[in-house]
């Protein structure tokens, strides 16, 4: 995957660094990130350039960038600009009972982009989705993967059972990225790794970006927790809308398929990502249920500007893409 194209002052900075070989990188002077949108384009495709080099990487960019301690030091105030953010504005609850709440009860009028894909949603306006979804779903599950071995007990063996079922039981073919890139060629879209990166909000940058801070982060492990039991929680009823918006539409039978196998896996996994990991996790360490709380609020803090943001564009009878497909 080549470097994406700079958003801003943060971004291009980081890029330019990255061509070369490691070495002394800082941040623009003066108010450049204090002053920058922590949900912004600039701040949140710098973050996922930091984070990218811990998956995948990026062509012509040396891998020893991964762990260099200046980059790590330019990551950390992202991170905080972003972090600090979050807890002040998406923090709504304390208890992670309270926080999964309204997650279990699917509202009759339903308003969320799956909805309107179903109902009234357009070939072009599904393709469009899934080009913002690809950004996570072509690594599915990954970030997930780091809090396994920050987890002991019931919770690790529950957490290493979901990761086995995302990444395929030991089946290649079955693996979730790889069903969803059979997906993507099924839509005609192209399913390079990144390949959407230029085009994607800084929304949806956000909601991944999201993942792989919690994933990092040892200190985070009960958020990482509690944003996957909102993620599983979620996708099942929102699976099955979007099997039923692609038959409508005529997909072929493998964008179907992607969404028909979260239908039940998923349902599966809430249950067992709710009472095995959140469960043995709270017990064995009590203090954590406010972050637990903290990942669930997060999680739906950013997935519902994402919403907004695509539904938006949709209903004003434009791309919801920096560069339209």
């Amino acid at each position: 995957m080549p470097l994406a194209a700079g958003r801003g002052e943060l971004s291009t900075t980081l890029i330019d660094a990255l061509v070369h070989q490691p070495g002394a990188v800082t941040l623009p002077a003066g108010r450049s990130l204090t002053e920058a949108d922590p949900y912004g384009d600039d701040l949140q495709l710098a973050l996922f350039l930091c984070y990218e080099l811990h998956y995948q990487g990026f062509s012509g960019v040396d891998d020893a960038w991964e762990w260099d301690p200046d980059l790590l030091r330019v990551r950390q105030a992202l991170e905080r600009r972003f972090l600090d953010a979050l807890r002040s504005e998406a923090t709504a609850h304390h208890d992670p009972e309270d926080a999964l709440a309204g997650l279990l009860v699917e509202p009759a009028d339903g308003t969320g982009v799956s909805h309107h894909l179903r109902d009234d949603g357009e070939l072009w306006q599904m393709r469009e989705y899934i080009a913002h979804r690809s950004l996570y779903q072509l690594k599915e599950a990954d970030p997930h993967v780091w809090v396994i071995p920050r987890l002991r007990g019931r919770a690790k063996a529950a957490m290493a059972a979901v990761e086995y079922d995302e990444f395929g039981a030991g089946r290649g073919e079955r693996v979730h990225a790889e069903l969803f890139a059979d997906l993507m060629v099924d839509l005609a879209l192209d399913p390079t790794y990144n390949h959407y990166l230029d085009a994607t909000s800084a929304r949806m940058l956000a909601v991944v970006n999201m993942m792989s801070l919690l994933g990092l982060r040892r200190s985070l492990r009960g958020a990482l927790v509690g944003h996957f039991a909102a993620v599983e929680i979620t996708s099942s009823p929102a699976s099955d809308r979007l099997a039923q918006a692609l038959r409508r539409m005529g997909a072929g039978e493998a964008a179907v398929f992607f969404y028909t196998e979260h239908v039940e896996a998923d349902a599966v996994h809430e249950q067992v990502v709710r009472h095995e990991v959140i469960g043995d996790l709270l017990k064995r360490e009590p203090a954590l249920a406010a972050d637990v709380a903290f990942g669930i609020d997060a999680t739906v803090f950013l997935e519902d500007r994402f919403a907004e943001e695509v539904l938006g564009a949709w209903r004003d009878g434009r791309s919801s893409l920096r560069v339209p497909l």
